[in-house]
């Protein structure tokens, strides 16, 4: 049994989305206020603690058509029949959450409560999890009667004003701008919310299923036949987990100590361990044989520490004896102690670490410190780890929890089929070799037990959401979901997000997934989680792309923008994920031109000569053209490709005739670059004239000095690149005394100009989630 996946409605940012969960890990990637954190705040309230929703948790753009239900019922008032109210004009704006099992037919005892009909024959099964009105009587009438009420103070006050000016013989009456609470459906929600609404069940019909479309999922509609489970569906199915982002650790000097070193360590590893302790090793808990020992040395224990007591308070005891207090007969005074194990985890060094050191005596005695000398990130690994070693164990009901059935979580006698674990940003404090290992160990850990060896039955599925490109490369392209934020598309809307299954991405081509994957985790780059991406042909664009952009582009300094080395002959091959991304792409590529005949070499490109180009960017992506003639009269909207999405388009930038000035006193005249190298050396041509250096810039240099026209220099410049180190030449350029004096290759001012327009327009979109409610949609 697992969840195959979950579809969410009307939950913040998450409109209309479907997710798919992996049988084994799941990991939420994407841009920051992409959604990630919705999915999980909307898994933990609906199948966790449903008692923190609020009015903010409900989409944006349904605030309107709330409002206009709050509207309708007052403007009806009393002449409408509160027995005829139903969810109808509801159904469509409630948060909830559909999740939808695949279960083997031999489990059907488990989901014989769930099953939609008698026919039942293997196909998925859905539970639909919506907030909605408990009472919608109820609720309207106490609704009407507080908007009738503010809105009757407001027109008495008016009353009494007029009368006053009547009397006053004045015309100065003045209007009420003010509104009392509830001036609307959703300030009436603010506070009544929790009164009113509860998380109710219903079995959905698996006949009814539709597929997403561009991100968008189309989850069935409900009958007014559909009536309410009772009690929690999932009970006694699925046990659910969580390690919140917020993980409360925090420095020795934040906490308040008494003499003895007694803390408040909640959050603390050895909080945990206690906690451990109590579910699952306490032997004064259903006491085992193997117990015995372990019960009789702190019997003895506290036998011989009353003892002590005993002769230590004697003196004082006979003091209070002799008082003689009346109506007291021989007082007498007893003193005993109850010593309890768990009680010494609580104290500032319950949990040490051992320092490594060196000779015999640190062998046998090393030196120790208490657990909050060690760096954050550290005390976060180890104690997410054994987080999931408690979570494990506790669903698998190790030691005394196999003993005692714990109330809080689960009454039934039998272990659940399915283990749900939700971990939230696990890369905080960590470094990035960590985060590797915690993504890459953590569903080891949680499946690391005798029971489900090789045990079908019982199945555990991890859920993780990040914002860390190492956590999310060291993940298959199959268990990620890209969260992709989407546009307002019309007046009243505010964006959303969909996602993305990256499992469908390549299709059928290994090829290129294989390409791809292997690239990805070796340049580690944050395609997952920028605003756009950058692809270049070489290392000199590597690194004086960003140079430029740090030099003559603020802007776009600001924004997140991912920067990836990949040759022209290359980068079409990320095509299909940055498509399914929907990532604003500029492609900084090379024209690299040919002979039809001859197309293994470059030749430097002229006009007219029926050359073409060998880049399978150009050629396969955008534009689609091969003729270097055809690629030299493309306009600048031609060199961009439009998608769907307005706010989703790629642009390339190539090489392309420029006209440059030898001298002041030499006419301008075109030249034809075919590489960023002599493309940068034509437009600042009298920087490199005279500019000191050795190898690619002696080169250059020396061919500008003997050059007879642009074509010969071009010429001269394309011999010169062929054994010329470019990393070189671009550090060297950096290194100069004044880089920021360098102009711009025409061709990458174009692009990066571009770039940074579709940026600034994209952001400017995405801001009208921050008008009315700050924060609500993340």
């Amino acid at each position: 049994m697992n969840i195959a996946y979950i579809e969410i409605q009307n939950f913040r940012k998450l409109k209309s989305v479907r997710v798919d969960l992996s049988k084994a890990t799941t990991v939420f990637v994407g841009a920051n206020n992409s959604g990630k954190t919705s999915a999980m705040v909307a898994l933990n309230y609906f199948l966790i603690d449903q008692r923190y929703f609020t009015i903010n948790d409900f989409t944006l753009s349904n605030w309107s058509k709330i409002n206009g239900i709050g509207d309708r019922w007052y403007q009806q008032g009393i002449l409408r029949d509160a027995e005829n109210l139903d969810l109808a004009e509801w159904e469509s704006i409630l948060p909830s959450i559909d999740i939808w099992l695949h279960v083997k037919k031999n489990e059907i005892h488990y989901v014989c409560h769930l099953l939609p009909t008698l026919d039942w024959d293997g196909e998925p099964l859905g539970v639909r999890l919506r907030f909605e009105p408990e009472d919608i009587k109820k609720f309207y009438k106490e609704y009407i009667a507080a908007r009738a009420a503010a809105i009757t103070t407001i027109e008495s006050a008016k009353t009494a004003k007029n009368s006053l000016a009547s009397i006053e013989q004045t015309n100065d009456i003045g209007e009420y701008t003010i509104s009392l609470w509830p001036a609307s459906m959703t300030e009436f929600l603010d506070k009544k919310l929790k009164k009113f609404f509860i998380v109710r069940a219903y079995i959905l019909d698996p006949s009814q299923y539709r597929s997403p479309k561009d991100g968008i999922a189309y989850p069935q509609t409900l009958s007014s036949l559909n009536e309410p489970l009772e009690g929690n569906p999932f009970k006694g199915l699925i046990r659910i987990d969580k390690i919140d982002a917020h993980r409360g650790f925090s420095n020795l000097s934040s906490k308040s100590y008494d003499e003895e070193g007694t803390y408040d360590n909640k959050g603390r590893l050895s909080e945990q361990l206690r906690s451990y302790y109590d579910k699952h090793i306490d032997p004064t808990k259903m006491p085992e044989a193997s117990d015995i020992d372990a019960l009789e040395a702190i019997y003895q224990a506290q036998k011989q520490f009353d003892e002590k007591l005993k002769s230590g308070f004697k003196s004082k005891f006979g003091e209070l004896e002799n008082l003689g207090y009346p109506g007291i007969t021989d007082p007498k005074l007893n003193i005993s102690t109850k010593i309890r194990p768990q009680d010494s985890f609580n104290h500032s060094s319950a949990l040490r670490y051992e320092v490594i050191s060196h000779g015999s005596e640190a062998s046998i005695n090393p030196p120790c410190l208490p657990e909050y000398y060690n760096g954050l990130g550290y005390q976060n690994l180890i104690s997410m780890v054994f987080r999931l070693m408690s979570f494990r164990d506790g669903w698998m009901r190790d030691g005394k929890a196999r003993s005692e059935v714990s109330s809080e979580t689960d009454d039934s006698i039998f272990i659940p089929p399915l283990h749900l674990v939700l971990v939230e940003e696990p890369e905080a404090h960590l470094h990035a070799q960590v985060q590797q290992v915690f993504i890459r160990k953590a569903y080891q850990v949680l499946r690391n037990h005798h029971a489900l060896e090789g045990d079908i039955n019982f199945t555990t599925q991890l859920v993780v959401s990040t914002h860390s490109s190492q956590v999310a490369h060291e993940c298959e392209f199959s268990s990620l979901r890209y969260f992709r934020r989407k546009p307002a598309m019309n007046i009243g809307d505010v964006p959303v997000s969909t996602v993305v299954n990256l499992t469908e991405v390549f299709g059928e081509n290994e090829k290129t997934k294989q390409f791809v994957t292997r690239y990805i985790k070796a340049t580690h780059c944050d395609l997952f989680f920028a605003d756009a991406a950058i692809l270049v042909e070489g290392p000199a664009e590597r690194m004086l792309v960003p140079h430029f952009i740090r030099e003559h582009y603020d802007e776009l300094n600001k924004s997140y923008i991912t920067l990836l080395e990949i040759g022209g002959s290359h980068a079409h091959r990320l095509r299909p994920l940055i498509e399914h991304l929907g990532l604003i792409t500029l492609i900084i590529t090379d024209l690299d031109s040919t002979e039809p005949e001859n197309n293994n070499s470059s030749k430097q490109p002229v006009r007219g000569q029926e050359l073409i180009t060998r880049n399978k960017t150009l050629e396969e992506w955008w534009p689609r053209k091969k003729s270097i003639d055809d690629l030299f009269a493309i306009s600048d909207s031609g060199k961009v490709k439009e998608y769907d999405d307005p706010t989703f388009t790629v642009r390339v930038a190539y090489q392309c005739p420029v006209n440059i000035q030898f001298s002041k006193n030499e006419p301008a005249v075109e030249a034809l670059s075919n590489t960023f190298e002599d493309a940068f050396v034509f437009e600042n041509i009298t920087i490199f004239k005279d500019m000191g250096g050795t190898g690619l810039i002696k080169k250059f240099r020396t061919a500008i000095s003997e050059h007879n026209d642009p074509a010969d220099l071009g010429q001269k410049m394309f011999k010169a690149l062929q054994t010329g180190n470019k990393a070189e030449f671009a550090l060297n350029i950096l290194c100069s005394h004044e880089p920021s004096i360098f102009k711009v290759p025409t061709y990458i001012d174009e692009g990066l100009t571009w770039l940074l327009n579709k940026i600034k327009k994209k952001q400017k979109e995405n801001l009208i989630q921050d008008i009315g409610i700050t924060g609500q949609n993340k």
